[in-house]
């Protein structure tokens, strides 16, 4: 393998690792930008069985959004990913499948309309729409 790039600014040879989610850096300003968001300690394999069984994806294709104002802030990010009842409800197994069928589907319109079917996922999405949306 040869020298691991910075996977913040994907630019410069990466020096160093995040201490929390090992994620390879290059300098204290990318470390800085990738810090903005709270990230985790990565998964083991015999404590996160489940959150191993699918491969990470690297989205190349591009994002295109109807609504720029339908885009998640990064206050509402950090909420997400922050949240314990979120993290705890990606451990099931079948939800997993559910999000990876929709990210991998050439029509990911089609899979998300199965995906609403399902309980799980509702009590999913709901989770997520009350953690970024907050009733006063």
């Amino acid at each position: 393998m040869g020298p691991k790039i910075c996977q913040v600014c994907n630019e410069s040879q990466s020096k160093y690792k995040c201490p929390t989610c090992l994620v390879p850096y290059c300098s204290l300003p990318c470390f800085k930008k990738h810090k903005e968001i709270p990230c985790v300690k990565p998964a083991t394999a015999s404590s996160e069985r489940n959150l191993t069984s699918f491969p990470v994806l690297q989205f190349e294709r591009p994002l295109y959004v109807d609504e720029p104002s339908e885009v998640l802030q990064q206050l509402q990010l950090e909420s997400i990913a922050s949240s314990s009842e979120i993290r705890d409800a990606l451990k099931d197994g079948e939800l997993q499948k559910l999000i990876y069928n929709i990210a991998c589907s050439p029509d990911a319109e089609d899979e998300l309309d199965k995906a609403r079917e399902v309980e799980a996922f509702c009590k999913f999405t709901d989770k997520i729409l009350s953690t970024t949306n907050p009733q006063p």
